[in-house]
C-alpha cells in the first residue's frame, strides 16, 4: 500500500485519478487523505506516508533539514493547476468584480463594508449593501492559503508586511474553518460572508464567486483556460525543482488567483515495490491523466513543464 496526504484544494483531482487508475491496474493499492497542505508536508517530512501533496512548496529550511537528516532530495512534481477564488454569500448580488488591493484590505480589516467605495469603483451601477463582510479563512496549514498569501503579497505592501505568505498564517480578521469544503460550506451559511475557496468547491457548493483583475488590468473569471493563461508565461523558464509562483502572470487572459499543485516525494524510496507503484501512477497522472482534468475544472499541466518532469521522476531511486 502507498500512502499519501495533503492538499484539499488538488484532492478532486487526486480521488478521481485515483478510482481510475485502480479500474486499470486492480492489484496497485494507492491511497490519498486530504488533510490539507500543512499536514502533507509534515507527514511527508516525518515519513508517515510515502508522499505528500501541496499548493504552496516546502521552504528552503525545510527541504535544507530534509537532506540533512535523510541523505537525499524531496522532489517537487507539479501535478496539475487549479485556482483559488472569492467566493461570497450576498443575498441579491451576482457576479462582481475584485481587484487585489480590495481583497487584501478586506482581509486586513480596513474594508468592513460591503458598499465600500472601493468596492463601488470596480462594481458601478450594483446596488451593494451596507452589511459589514464576514471573512471567512482557513484554519489549519493549507496550500490554498498559500495561494491566496502569495498573490496577497505581490498585491499589497501592508499584507506583505503584516502577514506576509505561508501555508499556515496570522489572520488579522475573520472566522475560520477546515478543509475547502469547510470554508465552501461555512460561507453557503453564513449571509454577507466571503472567503477563498478552489474554485471546484465553489462550483460544487453553488457559490457565486467574483472576477479578479489580473495584471493586464483585465478583470477574468476562473476557468481552465485563465488558470492555462496564467501559467504559460510564467513556466516558460522554469527551475529544476519545478518550486514556481504563477500568481499574478502576465497576459490579458491570465487568472491572476492560479497556482501549481504539487505532489512530494522523496528522490529515494527504499521500497522496490512502493517505488515503482508511485513512479508508474506519476507518470499515468502526467500523461493519460492530464485527461481528467478540465472536467474537475482544473487546467493541464503546459507540455514543456510535463516532459521535464518525465525526466525527473525516471531518476527516483
Amino acid at each position: 500500500m502507498v500512502n499519501g496526504s495533503g492538499s484539499t484544494f488538488a484532492a478532486p483531482m487526486y480521488n478521481a485519478w485515483l478510482d481510475a487508475y485502480k479500474k486499470i491496474h486492480p492489484d496497485v493499492q494507492i491511497s490519498y487523505q486530504a488533510i490539507g497542505s500543512g499536514g502533507g508536508i509534515r507527514q511527508v517530512l516525518e515519513s508517515t506516508v510515502d508522499f505528500g501533496a501541496s499548493d504552496g512548496p516546502m521552504s528552503e529550511k525545510q527541504l535544507r533539514e530534509y537532506k540533512d537528516s535523510h541523505g537525499f532530495d524531496m522532489l517537487h512534481l507539479p501535478t496539475l493547476m487549479g485556482a483559488a477564488v472569492p467566493a461570497y454569500n450576498v443575498p441579491g448580488i451576482g457576479e462582481l468584480n475584485f481587484t487585489g488591493e480590495i481583497l487584501a484590505g478586506i482581509y486586513l480589516g480596513r474594508i468592513t463594508k460591503w458598499n465600500d467605495p472601493a468596492l463601488h469603483e470596480v462594481n458601478p451601477g450594483v446596488n451593494l449593501p451596507s452589511n459589514g463582510i464576514l471573512v471567512v479563512h482557513r484554519s489549519e496549514g493549507s496550500g490554498t492559503s498559500y495561494v491566496w498569501s502569495d498573490y496577497l503579497s505581490k498585491m499589497s505592501d501592508a499584507w506583505r508586511a503584516k502577514v506576509g505568505k505561508g501555508t499556515s498564517l496570522n489572520w488579522p480578521i475573520g472566522l475560520s474553518a477546515r478543509g475547502n469544503d469547510g470554508v465552501a460550506e461555512l460561507l453557503q451559511k453564513t449571509q454577507y460572508s466571503l472567503g477563498y475557496v478552489e474554485l471546484g468547491f465553489a462550483l460544487q457548493k453553488h457559490l457565486e464567486y467574483g472576477k479578479v483583475r489580473n495584471a493586464a488590468g483585465v478583470f477574468v473569471k476562473a476557468d481552465p483556460t485563465s488558470v492555462a493563461a496564467a501559467a504559460t508565461e510564467a513556466t516558460r523558464s522554469l527551475p529544476d525543482d519545478f518550486r514556481i509562483s504563477i500568481t499574478n502572470a502576465p497576459g490579458k487572459g491570465a487568472y491572476p488567483i492560479s497556482s501549481l499543485s504539487w505532489l512530494l516525494v522523496p528522490a529515494k524510496i527504499a521500497d522496490a515495490g512502493k517505488r515503482q507503484a508511485l513512479v508508474n501512477f506519476l507518470k499515468w497522472a502526467l500523461t493519460d491523466g492530464q485527461n481528467m482534468s478540465s472536467g474537475l475544472v482544473y487546467a493541464r499541466l503546459p507540455q514543456n513543464v510535463v516532459s521535464k518532469e518525465l525526466i525527473a521522476i525516471s531518476q527516483i531511486q
